[in-house]
């Protein structure tokens, strides 16, 4: 791992050249991540390329000679005061950046780009982290836009454009049965374009402790996208050993206000909430979702709310 403790990047500064020259000759990007830590400001016009893409070709081809993980971009850990402006990343192999542990963050003008079929290339993933801040970013992935972990509370996402992608999501959750909740989570002007998914939250049904409240999904905007609404509390991916229990993750306060576009598949709003922990405080409000010109359906189990104003007029809450 490379580490570097207090120093302050600043927009031309050279030693930002130095760094990341160093990180290019110990060939970081195939091997390990690049971790930063305690009161950190990293201001930065550059580009990482990761050249994942070979990683990538190896995992879909299904071999088993692949170099096993892959590293992930840019990590930050246990750190404070961040500030990353204006920063590319390219083809990573894994995520591209990981904020984990850390306290005020502000992330602006970034743009990552990589294949629609990368596999586990999440733009930017955010746990157990406070105060985060993510404006006027443009991400293009394989997997998860922004993907939000467990400890997550305080975060800011406004204009953001994903696609493709997996959409934003909360979760995967209940991986552990200890889990810390995300709690105070806001969305807004958002833009979708063919996404897998748009505003998604996630758990395994296991049993845990964990919990998501107070999310905010304020004007956003969908092209196309598969599944535009989602909240599924048996998530299992490729249904491959699955648990089959129940979800102990509490979801409740989500507020979808002003969404509107159009969706690729006729059910565009799915609530499948756990059958013990019900979802409750759902609150759609001006709701406008189309499937080939006619209204969309939903699918709601085990949640509770209300429609506020005009919404989708067969909604199920």
């Amino acid at each position: 791992m490379f580490f570097v403790a207090h120093i302050h990047f600043a927009r031309r500064n050279s030693l930002v050249a130095q760094i990341f020259s160093a990180l290019r000759d110990e060939n970081v990007f195939s091997s390990r991540n690049y971790c930063l830590r305690d009161e950190l400001i990293f201001v930065a016009q550059c580009a990482l390329d990761a050249k994942g893409t070979a990683l990538w070709a190896c995992k879909l081809a299904g071999s088993t000679d692949c170099p096993k993980g892959g590293a992930t971009s840019l990590s930050f850990t246990n750190s404070k005061n961040i500030n990353i402006n204006g920063l590319m990343s390219l083809n990573s192999q894994m995520f591209h950046i990981v904020i984990n542990g850390c306290q005020d963050v502000r992330i602006q003008g970034v743009k990552v780009n990589a294949a629609g079929n990368s596999p586990n290339t999440d733009g930017i993933h955010v746990q157990l982290s406070r105060n985060v801040a993510i404006f006027n970013t443009s991400i293009k992935t394989g997997d998860d836009c922004v993907s939000i972990g467990p400890g997550t509370k305080d975060l800011w996402i406004e204009q953001i454009t994903c696609g493709p992608g997996h959409g934003i999501s909360i979760g995967s959750l209940a991986k552990d049965l200890e889990e810390e909740g995300v709690q105070n989570v806001t969305v807004k002007n958002a833009i979708f374009k063919g996404t897998q998914n748009g505003l998604r939250i996630k758990s395994w049904a296991r049993p845990s402790n964990g919990f998501v409240e107070g999310v905010q999904f304020l004007d956003v905007l969908m092209f196309n996208v598969q599944n535009p609404i989602v909240i599924d509390q048996n998530y299992c991916p490729h249904n491959i050993n699955c648990p089959a229990q129940v979800s102990g993750v509490k979801i409740s306060d989500v507020v979808y206000r002003n969404i509107q576009g159009t969706s690729a598949s006729a059910v565009a709003i799915k609530f499948d909430c756990s059958a013990t922990n019900p979802c409750s405080g759902i609150r759609l409000e001006n709701v406008s979702l189309t499937f080939r010109n006619q209204e969309v359906q939903s699918h709601c189990a085990n949640a509770n709310g209300k429609i506020v104003g005009s919404a989708q007029a067969n909604s199920c809450l």
